[in-house]
């Protein structure tokens, strides 16, 4: 399998697979294909199903497969952003925000990862539950705007805005904290009252556009009725 990211704020990226090989990907994710490519939708039981829909996703995934030659198929956002391509093997699991999962090979899983801290789960801005991503493979995944990376040594800690917090490695742990200061800092700085605090090791990725911040911005220039 080999790919290529395409396109700006809005973009694909393109799969070229061996006769044989299968792709996986969410419901709606394909945007073009050759037509060699055939299609299964799959939902893998109740369990899993249950955790998809948790998880942002939808119940059912959908499987497409090279027949008798190489084929192409191409995977699209559904935000503008961009399009993260991630090994996964063991010990290299990943903690995604809901509906980050686009696309992936055959041996990628993706369930649910549950935020074992209420204080994360009510004020983190990610809620209770995420996605998680394991298996061994490669997976595509959407992130809201660009995406900037960062490795943290064991104990470092990076402290992110609501919303902001795109993946984290499995390693890294995740909690809140009252924005510092003061209440004059929490009410009137205008960056709310809590922020998502990551704890390393492990690699984490945020996203400077999260779709929430994006719709406040919008409704805020629309006229009032």
């Amino acid at each position: 399998m080999q790919y290529e990211i395409k396109g700006g704020e809005m973009p694909v990226v393109e799969v070229y697979c061996d006769p044989g090989e299968s792709m996986k990907c969410q419901g709606g994710g394909m945007v073009w294909m050759s037509d060699n490519m055939k299609m299964q939708t799959k939902g893998g039981g109740l369990g899993k199903m249950f955790g998809r829909a948790l998880a942002g996703e939808n119940l059912f995934q959908n499987t497409y497969t090279a027949v008798g030659a190489p084929g192409m198929i191409a995977f699209g956002t559904c935000f503008p952003g961009s399009i993260m391509a991630v090994e996964i093997g063991p010990g290299k699991e990943l903690i995604c925000q809901k509906s980050a999962y686009l696309a992936s090979t055959a041996g990628v899983e993706l369930s649910i990862a549950f935020q074992r801290k209420l204080g994360a789960g009510f004020f983190g801005g990610e809620g209770f539950i995420m996605q998680k991503i394991s298996g061994s493979g490669t997976v595509f995944l959407e992130i809201d705007g660009s995406a900037i990376e960062y490795e943290l040594s064991a104990g470092q800690k990076l402290i992110i805005d609501t919303g902001h917090l795109a993946i984290m490695d499995a390693t890294c742990t995740m909690d809140i904290e009252t924005v510092k200061g003061g209440a004059k800092n929490m009410l009137l700085g205008g960056e709310g009252l809590f922020n998502t605090v990551v704890t390393g090791p492990g690699k984490v990725t945020v996203q400077t556009m999260p779709k929430s911040a994006l719709v406040s911005t919008i409704s805020s220039m629309l006229p009032n009725k």
